[in-house]
């Protein structure tokens, strides 16, 4: 990245700004803005994490925020209810409470004598979501939004459930926000109140898997903030990115052909991450589009920025399994609109035990395989999204392959590049009542190696409805569609697709209540692809990205080094498996402000052989914060484990003042199992 260090404007910082509420309580804000704007207003770009703006964020946030300022702009950065230096606690995620503030962030930012009353919001992952959720509330002075990583759907596509099963993250994203939102504010900032503020947020903590483990399946608890129930309440512009290493990449494409404003969408090769700091590489000059964004939409500059395709998409090409990419190869793709006109499908027949050709379509004998996949397939899944710390993708699928049904191609005759969301349709029969469908597309090399591309996941008891799921009749025929994650890639010459089938993923997924043995019928079974020619002569046209470019973050001292670890092992005297993430960014302080942190996460998911009733999921965070004279520590650990009938929660919480636990709580709960 190249920081810059001359911008258009000088700018001047505000680190702690309040900003009351409508209940008497008091918000954080950091602000950055052009120092005329004291006498010239402009406009204001609002982003509201609970991330903690002082110092867990301060390295990004001076990158991103002092950059667009100097582009013109008053950028505010807010830390959520109960999080950072802000007063009150933070009860759950995207709730009424959240989005009523953020309105009441918009309007007294409208207010201000530097801000010209035009106002837009951005962010990433909840950021994006906020920005998402507030916009459909249709804020009067809010002109745009900037978005990455997000979804419009918070049960469907989001990190709690899919396809009707529960992802394994529906645990690590609760243990992460179990530790968020009971650290406590700054001292140094908001004094002596500190300690009362933070025993609120103690006193008012539970673990949130406990709620999202109450909503198995699409309910109102969901419905709230979707846009996905209503798409017409977006009427602002919108610019939407993703990556396809990321868990949200079927957003971006969905918004573009659901929604009627003007709209822009960019997917790159990029993991959870924003464009211009994108792992995998290539990361692009993502700042540059943003100030073009705003300055059309706030300022109403006439520069072109809706000009060219709707998406513009990084074309992956093949490349060797790996946990980690520093760069994929491939190049710029635009569509001009979405649904594409370049982008046809085409279906290929399970056929023979094969995947055949379009031709080979019809009427055959209608034969049948059957697999029950051990609780091993899925330890090479990696993260349902990916960070890129520590190497998280997917690894080498022939292992997977070994537990699953496998339908391949003949050997590639000629080039063959898809863009879009492939989708199975199948007909399946279980011997179980519950049992899940995961279907995997993957890439396979003459010598044998095999890359995923995507996947998809079905809870069969999901096949119609996901509101009111219906326990599958054992040995019935149920013909079903499952749908895989969008994905741009070419498959070249030589090398075959493949398309896996097993009735487990885990620990990505979590298993089914008990095996199943499913019997796929070949006869009217097809892959769709979404096959993209390569030849598209506006390719060649496409503007390029600048380089990526930001302002220099401030200096900050490692006091210890961090550790990443991804290990999976195996015991083959008691046949013990356990999947062991490690993520500990080491100790740290943030010269600027003085403040010390150390975070600390360990995901381990373990199973024993083939025992359903053995699955477990831990999530444990331990953050310290520290300055002279100052210095706390958050513990806490959330413990998920299920039999046939109910869900299990063991937690903890335990919170430290120089050294001695002044706090400390435990959770023992059982929720029932509906069907999952």
């Amino acid at each position: 990245m190249r920081y810059v260090d001359q911008l258009p404007c000088a700018i001047q910082e505000e680190k702690h700004v309040t900003i009351p509420m409508e209940d008497g309580v008091k918000l954080s804000a950091r602000i950055w803005r052009p120092t005329a704007s004291d006498a010239e207003p402009v406009p204001a770009v609002l982003e509201s994490i609970p991330y903690r703006k002082n110092d867990l964020t301060s390295t990004r946030d001076a990158i991103n925020h002092p950059y667009v300022a100097g582009h013109g702009y008053a950028c505010v950065r807010v830390d959520l209810r109960g999080t950072g230096e802000s007063e009150g606690v933070l009860e759950d995620e995207y709730l009424e409470q959240e989005q009523s503030d953020a309105e009441a962030v918009l309007a007294w930012i409208a207010e201000q004598p530097w801000c010209d009353g035009n106002t837009g919001m951005t962010g990433i992952s909840w950021g994006a979501f906020a920005a998402l959720q507030t916009a459909a509330r249709r804020p009067p002075s809010l002109r745009a939004i900037c978005i990455a990583s997000f979804t419009d759907d918070r049960y469907a596509d989001d990190m709690h459930y899919l396809g009707g099963a529960m992802l394994s993250d529906n645990l690590a994203e609760a243990g992460t926000m179990f530790a968020y939102a009971t650290c406590p504010p700054d001292p140094a900032v908001v004094g002596e109140r500190w300690r009362a503020m933070w025993r609120e947020r103690l006193d008012a903590a539970r673990p949130w898997v406990l709620e999202w483990l109450r909503h198995q399946n699409r309910d109102d608890y969901w419905r709230h903030a979707s846009l996905s129930e209503d798409y017409t309440a977006l009427r602002c512009p919108v610019l939407a990115s993703s990556g396809w290493a990321d868990g949200y990449s079927n957003a971006v494409t969905r918004l573009l052909s659901r929604v009627d404003v003007p709209r822009k969408g960019l997917i790159g090769p990029w993991s959870h991450k924003l464009p211009h700091l994108g792992e995998p590489g290539p990361a692009i000059g993502y700042l540059q589009e943003v100030v073009r964004w705003w300055d059309h939409w706030l300022k109403g500059v006439d520069n072109g920025v809706m000009e060219g395709p709707m998406l513009r998409a990084w074309m992956q090409e093949s490349v060797p399994p790996s946990t980690s990419y520093e760069e994929r190869p491939g190049r710029w793709v635009g569509e001009p609109s979405w649904p594409s006109p370049n982008v046809d499908e085409t279906v290929l027949p399970l056929l023979d035990g094969a995947l055949g050709k379009p031709e080979d379509r019809g009427s055959r004998e209608d034969r049948v395989h059957t697999v029950q996949s051990p609780l091993s397939v899925g330890q090479f899944a990696g993260k349902w999204a990916s960070y890129s710390a520590p190497p998280d993708l997917p690894y080498d699928q022939r292992e997977e392959d070994g537990g699953s049904l496998v339908f391949e191609t003949a050997p590639l005759e000629e080039r063959v590049e898809i863009l879009g969301a492939p989708f199975l349709d199948v007909e399946v029969a279980a011997d179980a009542p519950v049992a899940q469908l995961n279907v995997r597309l993957s890439d396979v090399a003459p010598d044998g190696r095999s890359t995923r591309v995507t996947y998809g996941v079905l809870n069969l008891t999901h096949r119609d409805s996901q509101e009111a799921p219906e326990a599958l009749e054992p040995g019935r025929r149920y013909r079903v569609r499952v749908p895989l994650h969008s994905v741009a890639q070419a498959f070249p010459p030589g090398h075959r697709v493949r398309l896996s089938l097993s009735t487990s993923y885990w620990p990505l997924v979590w298993p089914a209540p008990g095996p199943a043995l499913l019997s796929v019928y070949e006869n009217g079974s097809t892959l769709t692809l979404p096959v993209r020619p390569g030849d598209v002569a506006e390719d060649k046209a496409l503007r390029p990205f600048g380089e990526p470019e930001g302002c220099a973050p401030p200096a900050v001292t490692r006091l210890s080094e961090p550790e990443q670890a991804w290990t999976v092992t195996r015991d083959l005297v008691d046949y013990r498996s356990v999947l062991d993430i490690v993520k500990d960014r080491g100790l740290q302080r943030y010269e600027d402000t003085g403040i010390e942190t150390g975070l600390r996460a360990r995901e381990k998911y373990s199973w024993i052989g083939e025992d359903f009733g053995s699955v477990r999921g831990e999530s444990a965070w331990e953050m310290r914060f520290t300055r002279s004279g100052w210095d706390v520590r958050v513990e806490t650990r959330t413990v998920l484990t299920s039999d046939q009938d109910a869900f299990h929660v063991d937690a903890t919480l335990d919170g430290y003042e120089d050294g001695r636990r002044v706090f400390s709580r435990t959770w023992n709960e059982r929720i029932g199992r509906e069907k999952i």
